[in-house]
Parts: C-alpha cells; structure tokens; sequence
C-alpha cells in the first residue's frame, strides 16, 4: 500500500512534474483526518500519514516521499448555497451562520455549508431573505474558510501558555 506522507508546499508543487500525478477525491470531513485508508482515481490502495492538523484543499499535491504526486481534489458533497445580491443581506446571513460556529465557504455573492434543513429554514426566515436570497441544496465541492477547520486542529491561542496558571487571566475562555 503507497503511504501518502506529506503536502507539497505550493513552490514544491509549482517544480513537480504533475502530469504523472493521480487524484485523490474526498468530501471535507475526510480531508480535515490526517490519518485514513483512501483508494486513488487508479484504483490504487493509500494510507494517508499527514502531520495532524493538516488540511487538505482541492488542489493540493500530497507524495510519498519516493515520486508518487496525488493531485487532491474537493468531492461533490451535499451542500446548502445562499445566493444574494444584496451584499449586506448575505454579510448578514454569513453573521448568523457563524454565530452557530458553521464552517462557511464564503464567495462573492454566495456562500455554502454543509447541508442541514435547519439551518435552511433559518436563512430564509431572516429579515428580507425570503424576497432577496435563494437557498439552494445541491452537489458541489465544499471548501470552508480555514478558520473552521485550521492547521493544528483548530485550537484557538491566547499568546500565554496554559500550562503556567501561576498567573490570572483578564479573558474570559
């Protein structure tokens, strides 16, 4: 079986001969698990050994170490889009959405998140979306702002360390 052991950095990629590379298709709950069985477009048996935390994008090249390029690419996965026009309506949409802590894939004048009828229900019902915004549920690749899911797990950081409680905190956690 090929162990897939490291991302290429994006010079390392740009240097590779990427027409010998195959792909790798996973949805973002399998790209965000740094360790894993995959099968390759080929057919060929891999284990991923990435350094945990690491986030794999659609495009990203992973190796082994000895030659092998997989080209990464983002599945189709089902997803719900919020299409708006109205800039401020969508920032709006996009506040909401976050403040339940849901990894958004924000674009110009869309944004996506991993489907859920809930959260659906709730777009529309906000102030002027029924008129202004369309929620579509659909197949399309899902690629969330890093925030969500961020290299090291997603742990957040305060600039001490939090092993050392021999001072007191003026934050609240």
């Amino acid at each position: 079986m090929i162990e897939l052991i490291q991302k290429l950095t994006k010079d390392e990629a740009q240097s590779a001969d990427l027409s010998v590379c195959v792909e790798l298709s996973l949805p973002i709950d399998l790209r965000i698990k740094s360790r894993q069985r995959v099968t390759l477009s080929d057919g060929q048996e891999a284990g991923l050994f990435l350094e945990r935390g690491t986030l794999l994008r659609g495009g990203d090249i992973i190796t082994d170490g000895q030659g092998i390029l997989v080209r990464v690419v983002a599945a189709d996965e089902t997803v719900s889009t919020v299409r708006c026009a109205d800039p401020l309506l969508l920032v709006k949409i996009a506040y909401h959405l976050g403040n339940r802590h849901v990894p958004l894939q924000i674009e110009s004048g869309w944004l996506r998140f991993q489907h859920d009828h809930v959260l659906e229900d709730m777009v529309r019902q906000l102030p002027g979306a029924s008129e202004a915004a369309e929620v579509i549920c659909e197949q399309a690749p899902f690629e969330p702002e890093s925030g969500a899911y961020q290299q090291g797990g997603g742990h957040h950081h305060h600039g001490h360390d939090h092993d050392d409680h021999s001072h007191t905190h003026s934050h609240s956690h």
